[in-house]
This record gives structure tokens, C-alpha cells and sequence, in this order.
């Protein structure tokens, strides 16, 4: 099942629900404040594989620290 990511708002927050695709843009349901006037907002992502010489490469996604191949945003020297 999908992970989408949603954005309230009431509250202002962003949030992720695993639903099945056909709900992807039904409104989901707060967990804060509890309300249903949610949108459904784009994710970015990364995809990372080993290569022949066991060094992690992305071959998907990109920009900011989904492109720098490092374990976490602390340890790739990006600001934000």
C-alpha cells in the first residue's frame, strides 16, 4: 500500500497515511486537530542502489539531500 503525504490547513502541518491508491485523494483525516479539509500535496523521494563496488548511487529522484547519497540530512552538508 502507498504512503501518501497530506497537508492541513487548519492546522498547518504535513502528515503521511498508507491508504490504497484508489483513496489517494479522498480527504484524510487530521491527526491533530482531527479534521477532513485535507489535501493531498506532492512527496519528493530518493532511490538508491549498490552498485559492483558496494557504494550506494541514486538513480531516482534528486535535489537537496535526496540526491547526495548520505545516510541522513545530518551528514550530507546541505543547507536548508
Amino acid at each position: 500500500m502507498p504512503l501518501y503525504e497530506y497537508y492541513c490547513p487548519h492546522c498547518e502541518i504535513k502528515f503521511t497515511k498508507l491508504r490504497p491508491m484508489a483513496q489517494a485523494d479522498a480527504p484524510a483525516e487530521c491527526p491533530t486537530c482531527h479534521g477532513e479539509d485535507t489535501r493531498r500535496v506532492l512527496s519528493t523521494f530518493a532511490s538508491f542502489s549498490k552498485g559492483s563496488d558496494g557504494e550506494a548511487r541514486s538513480i531516482a529522484g534528486g535535489g537537496g539531500c535526496a540526491g547526495c547519497g548520505a545516510s541522513s540530512c545530518a551528514g550530507c552538508g546541505h543547507s536548508h
